[in-house]
């Protein structure tokens, strides 16, 4: 059984840590009380406990409650937190300046994770990937960042986080310059390896400071909400980005806007961004740093190599790896004092559900975006900048429903919002349904179902996010913040290795080799954009029956993908709803 942080009670003293448990603040829209009973954090629900719980409990949140007295609350080890700041628990204006500098960083990471999906058909044209090269440097970026973001969330708790933050900063900056500049797919996605890990030390630190600069609860919904519009429009705006860079420069520049951005953090992050630590983080275990990594990594590979490839024993083995180092790691977590994840986390429902949405909801986003943007431009033949713009609708809807989330639950219990969100994105990704193989097609289609999974995956993030951070002591932002974003990233990563695995399986099956020429049938076959570049050297007739049956292929593979989301989502809905709600039935 791991160790709490150690929770301090108002003369300063350290309460038991063989008896404190992970103690919840306030959530999105519950009220400042509720941060201080170990109820239902999701419905705001509290259970009888006595004052001195209380007074504990608030001293260990870092004082959800922005009173004063007892209930004050108190940055863990803040080298520069402001006096204003240090006794009301009110943000002052560096804090929201901060605020938005971590705000510019974190979009850039999350724009990093779909930016490419425009590029496909460059990179495919410009360097000739196979297909599995392909998917590597489309999500290889977001596998390593979910590897490592449990190991850099803790490693931020201890070295510090700011500190951490403008590392990460720095290296990102690298890593986009050599991605510019790749001459090959090793080249890319040995680039795309470093971004990741980069990316890493980015994510949860900005999670992490955000929670420690906003001790007031009312003003951490806000800076969360911000925080969860950025993710989620990020992720979105990527394609518009990509679309507008490339309709102007080559593949490569979708890399360097990160530069100035990451200058500007490392420039401004000093001065505007306090340090935070845990000031009792214990011994960093490297054991399960390098456990966390062979859960996952082998896991995707297996599913992504079935899809390319069919069955094999390879992938069978890697499946039982990841599979064995995830029950490894889950022991050697339960057996540390100081444990990279706090599983004692998990038995706390409404947390659990709010890792669920919030890895289930950015899946349908980015599986989305990866099959969305290669139809728009390959079937379609829509230029970059023109599949860029038809997604402007979703990347509206996903900042709309981040920063709209704290107005629905001021009106409606937050959990019903979660699961209200969660049906909305399952409506969208229903309506994909409605995607035909014909050039000339309607695009209202693909618009109003992206409207719609943007709308309800924004909402879904920045509740979940601030569920997770919520639940979790302060001096454990960084591990919370950790937990949330792997969960975010691991969404990402899977949602194009399974659903971009699923469509190309789908592809494959249903093309028509017999419109293929026997010397093109493997170009033919990588994927839709291998087709598209066959037919441009067959004579007018060739290409045109190799089209049609590519594009019929293609589309009937979104079909599979998109009924595949909206039954995921529908469940997760239900289960989320259910999980978040049992304490209150129980109690």
């Amino acid at each position: 059984m791991p160790t709490h942080i150690p929770a301090r009670s108002d003369s300063g003293s350290e309460a038991d840590p063989r008896t404190t448990p992970p103690t919840p603040t306030a959530p999105l829209g519950a009220p400042a009380s509720a941060a201080a009973h170990p109820g239902n954090p999701a419905e705001g629900s509290p259970t009888p406990t006595t004052n001195s719980a209380v007074r504990t409990a608030n001293s260990a949140a870092g004082g959800a409650d922005s009173g004063s007295g007892a209930g004050s609350p108190r940055r863990p080890h803040d080298s520069r937190a402001r006096r204003g700041n240090a006794v009301s628990g009110r943000a002052t204006l560096r804090d929201w300046a901060g605020l938005g500098v971590l705000a510019l960083a974190l979009l850039l990471v999350s724009v990093d994770a779909t930016v490419l999906d425009l590029a496909v058909p460059a990179i495919s044209s410009d360097l000739a990937p196979t297909t599995p090269q392909l998917l590597w440097i489309i999500d290889v970026y977001s596998f390593v960042l979910a590897g490592l973001l449990i190991t850099m969330g803790t490693l931020g708790d201890r070295i510090g986080r700011r500190r951490l933050l403008l590392i990460g900063a720095a290296a990102f900056g690298l890593a986009s310059a050599v991605a510019a500049f790749a001459v090959n797919p090793e080249m890319l996605i040995a680039a795309r390896v470093l971004q990741g890990l980069a990316g890493a030390t980015l994510m949860p630190s900005t999670l992490g400071l955000i929670r420690s600069m906003f001790t007031d609860a009312r003003q951490r919904t806000i800076a969360i909400s911000v925080w969860g519009a950025m993710a989620g429009s990020g992720a979105a705006m990527g394609p518009l980005l990509g679309g507008w860079l490339l309709e102007h420069f080559w593949w490569g520049s979708v890399f360097l806007v990160n530069l100035p951005v990451m200058a500007l953090l490392l420039v401004l992050g000093p001065f505007l961004v306090p340090e935070s630590r845990d000031p009792n983080p214990g011994r960093f275990d490297l054991a399960s740093a390098a456990l966390s990594m062979l859960a996952l990594i082998p896991i995707v590979y297996a599913v992504k190599e079935f899809a390319a490839h069919g069955p094999s024993l390879n992938q069978l083995v890697a499946a039982g790896v990841g599979v064995l180092a995830g029950v490894l790691f889950v022991r050697r977590q339960r057996s540390l004092a100081a444990p990279l994840i706090d599983l004692t986390l998990f038995r706390i429902p409404p947390f659990r559900a709010a890792v669920l949405a919030n890895l289930l909801s950015i899946f349908a986003l980015a599986g989305v975006l990866f099959f969305g943007s290669q139809y728009l431009q390959l079937v379609l033949g829509r230029a970059p900048l023109q599949a860029g713009l038809l997604l402007i609708p979703g990347t509206v809807g996903s900042m709309a429903g981040s920063l709209g989330a704290a107005w629905l639950v001021q009106h409606w219990p937050p959990v019903r919002v979660l699961a209200g969100s969660l049906v909305t994105a399952a409506v969208g990704a229903s309506l994909f349904w409605l995607l035909r193989a014909d050039p000339s097609a309607s695009v209202l289609p693909f618009m109003v179902g992206f409207l719609l999974i943007g709308l309800g995956v924004g909402v879904a993030l920045t509740l979940s996010s601030d569920m997770i951070v919520s639940t979790a002591p302060v001096e454990r932002a960084g591990n919370a913040a950790a937990i949330s974003e792997t969960a975010l990233e691991t969404g990402v990563a899977l949602g194009v290795a399974v659903l971009g695995s699923g469509v190309m399986a789908a592809f494959r099956h249903g093309l028509d080799e017999s419109t293929v020429p026997a010397a093109h049938t493997g170009a033919a076959r990588e994927s839709l954009g291998g087709a598209v570049e066959t037919a441009r050297g067959l004579p007018a007739a060739e290409a045109t029956s190799l089209l049609n049956s590519a594009h019929t292929a293609f589309v009937d593979g979104i079909h599979l993908a998109a009924t595949g989301t909206t039954l995921i989502l529908l469940v997760t809905a239900v289960v989320t709803y259910r999980a978040a709600t049992s304490r209150t039935r129980k109690a």
